[in-house]
């Protein structure tokens, strides 16, 4: 079992830019794949980007080249840095993990975080 907490989200600007953090609690937190989704307003929730436990990452064309995905495993914390962020990026945006498997579907996700809201204004 791990629980998974995320903190970063807020108000920002076109073009501006937000770090999403997000907190493992567990022993084996380096043998989990991690990731973030995201889901807007009346949208279905979709893959932004994962990282293998030893770093591997893959990103969602949409964010690509303006979203980076990171790990600590000493920390036992995954980030999202989001750059150049667009109208298009509100949503709320969940951390999700799942044990020595890569996912890229929600279907596949073993665990949740509560999300954190990012909102972007033009």
């Amino acid at each position: 079992q791990v629980q998974l907490a995320e903190s970063g989200g807020g108000l920002v600007q076109a073009g501006g830019s937000l770090r999403l953090s997000c907190a493992a609690s567990g022993r084996t937190f380096s043998r989990y794949v991690m990731g973030w989704f995201r889901q807007a307003p009346g949208k279905e929730r979709e893959f932004v980007a994962t990282s293998s436990s030893g770093g591997v990452t893959k990103h969602a064309d949409s964010v690509k080249g303006r979203f980076t995905i990171s790990r600590d495993n000493a920390k036992n914390t995954v980030y999202l840095q989001m750059n150049s962020l667009e109208p298009e990026d509100t949503a709320v945006y969940y951390c999700a993990a799942r044990v020595g498997s890569w996912f890229s579907s929600p279907r596949d996700v073993e665990y949740w975080g509560e999300g954190t809201l990012v909102t972007v204004s033009s």
